[in-house]
């Protein structure tokens, strides 16, 4: 490995350890409605954005709140010793992409079939701290 691969490769560690995301493969629910739900608590304050997807009726909201849990517990393991509510977390980002496709046939009338395409996504949920944020602008 030449050496600007290698310096490289060890700034893309140092950026990864200090990113506190999780990532969800593969969930049976259409982008499309995923994007709904997480146009909500996009920007928002950790324990607000739980409370939103706690008392929201979509189907999607639970997985995205198990997914918010696992990006807290993610911080938590980088972070130990330190309180959630002293480091003011947020969600910074969250992307909704396509996954696999799954392809069904519905019968329809007269000898015909319907194609059914049963989509997937993938969601990836980053948090960041706004102490950070501000201690980055005043330098």
């Amino acid at each position: 490995m030449g050496a600007r691969k290698r310096n490289t490769a060890e700034q893309k560690k140092e950026a990864a350890r200090s990113r506190y995301q999780a990532i969800l493969r593969n969930c049976p629910t259409s982008p499309r409605k995923m994007r709904l739900v997480t146009d909500l608590i996009s920007g928002k304050e950790v324990n607000k954005a739980l409370d939103i997807l706690k008392y929201s009726s979509q189907d999607a909201s639970r997985r995205l709140e198990k997914l918010l849990l696992s990006a807290i517990a993610n911080w938590q393991a980088k972070n130990e010793g330190v309180r959630v509510e002293e480091s003011n977390l947020y969600v910074k980002t969250v992307h909704v992409d396509g996954g696999r496709v799954m392809k069904r046939l519905q019968t329809a009338p007269q000898g015909r079939a319907y194609r059914l395409r049963k989509r997937s996504n993938h969601v990836t949920l980053v948090l960041d701290s706004m102490n950070k944020d501000v201690e980055n602008r005043s330098k």
